[in-house]
C-alpha cells in the first residue's frame, strides 16, 4: 500500500483491507467470516433503512512503545451494545463473539495499526443492522453484525487543544424517555443540522440542554460534558445521556487523583462556575472547552485563558493514554493484549 502519512490522518475513513461479518438467521448466529468487500447486499426493505434498526460501536487499538498492540475495554463495548440491540429488540452477539470478531478484524489489517508515537490509532467500528425485510413497524428476523477498521487521527482537527462550543436550545439530540441512552445512528442523525450551523458559525461543538426544561446539561453532539471545580470532576447523569465508556473510566481515574466525583443533574446555571470543562469520548479521549457560548443570554464562558487545556483535564487525558499505550500500569485491568501472530 501507500504509505500512510500517519501523523497527518484526519477523523475519518481510510479503506483497509478486511472486514469482519457474522449474520443471525433462523434463531442463531451463523459462521463468521473475513472478506475484503467493503459493500453489503441487503434486502430493500431491511429494518435497518426504514426503522432504524441500527446501533453501532466505536473503540480503539493502540500500539505502544513495547511494540504490544492493546484495546481499550473491549468488553464494556460488547455490553453497551447489548443494551442498545435490547431496547431496539435486535439479536446481539455474545460479548464472546463480539470480543472475537474485533480482535480477527484488528488482526487482518495489521499493517493499518498506526506506529507509536505517530498521534494516530486503529479505530474499531462494529455495527449491527436489522437485515430482514419488513413493511410494518416490527423488529427484523434477520440481523448482520459486522467489524471493520480504519486508522484515524484526532477527532477535532485542533487535536488536544480548547475548542469553542455553542449551547444549542433550537433543537434536540434526544427525547426525555427516548434512545439518548443507547449507542444508535438516530441519535447522531438528529445532531448533523446543529453540528453544521455550529461550525458555520465558528464553533467546535454544540452543548445540548435537557428537552423537557431546557434547565440541565446534556452532552455535546458526539461527547459526553464534564465539569471541574472544587477539587469535584461533575458529569451529568440524564436518561438522554450515552453512557460513555471514557467518561466512566474518567470518573474512576479522577477519583484516583483525588477529586470527589458527582454523576448528577448538572444546572447549565453552572457553567460559569467551572474551573475547567471537556468534552469525552472515544474518538477525542477529551477535548478540553475554552469557551461555551450561550445565545440566549449572549454571554461567553471562558476557562482559563481559552487557550491552554486545564490542569486537571491535562492529568486525565494524559492518564488514560498512558493506559491505552501500555505506559501507565493498568490497576483496574482495562485493556486487552492482541496478539498479530
Amino acid at each position: 500500500m501507500k504509505e500512510l502519512n500517519w501523523s497527518g490522518l484526519g477523523f475519518g475513513y481510510v479503506k483497509t483491507d478486511y472486514n469482519v461479518r457474522c449474520a443471525w438467521k433462523d434463531g442463531k448466529w451463523g459462521e463468521v467470516t473475513v472478506t475484503n468487500d467493503e459493500y453489503i447486499p441487503i434486502h430493500m426493505a431491511a429494518t435497518c433503512l426504514h426503522y432504524g434498526q441500527e446501533a453501532f460501536e466505536g473503540l480503539k487499538a493502540f500500539r505502544g512503545k513495547d511494540g504490544k498492540v492493546r484495546l481499550f475495554r473491549v468488553d464494556e463495548n460488547a455490553k453497551r451494545l447489548r443494551s442498545s440491540a435490547d431496547y431496539l429488540l435486535m439479536e446481539a452477539p455474545s460479548e464472546e463473539l463480539f470480543t472475537e470478531m474485533v480482535i480477527k478484524a484488528i488482526q487482518a489489517n495489521a499493517r493499518f495499526i498506526p506506529p507509536y508515537e505517530s498521534g494516530a490509532s486503529l479505530y474499531v467500528r462494529p455495527l449491527l443492522i436489522g437485515t430482514g425485510a419488513q413493511v410494518g413497524v416490527k423488529a427484523a428476523d434477520e440481523y448482520l453484525f459486522l467489524v471493520f477498521v480504519t486508522p484515524v487521527g484526532p477527532y477535532f482537527k485542533e487535536g488536544f487543544k480548547p475548542i469553542p462550543v455553542i449551547i444549542d436550545r433550537d433543537h434536540d439530540r434526544a427525547a426525555p424517555l427516548g434512545t439518548g441512552h443507547v449507542k444508535v445512528g438516530g441519535n447522531y442523525a438528529a445532531s448533523i443540522y446543529s453540528g453544521e450551523l455550529a461550525h458555520e458559525k465558528g464553533y467546535s461543538s454544540v452543548l445540548y440542554l435537557d428537552a423537557k426544561q431546557k434547565k440541565y446539561i446534556d452532552e455535546c453532539n458526539a461527547a459526553n460534558f464534564f465539569g471541574i471545580r472544587d477539587g469535584k470532576y461533575i458529569t451529568p447523569n440524564s436518561h438522554s445521556v450515552l453512557p460513555s465508556i471514557t467518561n466512566l473510566s474518567l470518573r474512576q481515574l479522577a477519583s484516583d487523583l483525588g477529586l470527589k466525583v458527582e454523576n448528577r443533574e448538572v444546572e447549565v446555571d453552572e457553567l460559569p462556575t467551572f474551573e475547567e470543562c471537556g468534552a469525552c469520548g472515544t474518538a477525542a479521549v477529551i477535548s478540553a472547552i475554552g469557551s461555551i457560548y450561550d445565545p440566549m443570554l449572549d454571554k461567553t464562558y471562558v476557562y482559563g485563558n481559552g487557550k491552554e487545556v486545564g490542569s486537571w483535564s491535562k492529568k486525565l487525558y494524559d492518564t488514560l493514554r498512558g493506559i491505552q499505550y501500555g505506559e501507565v500500569e493498568d490497576v483496574h485491568g482495562w485493556t486487552k493484549e492482541v496478539i498479530l501472530g
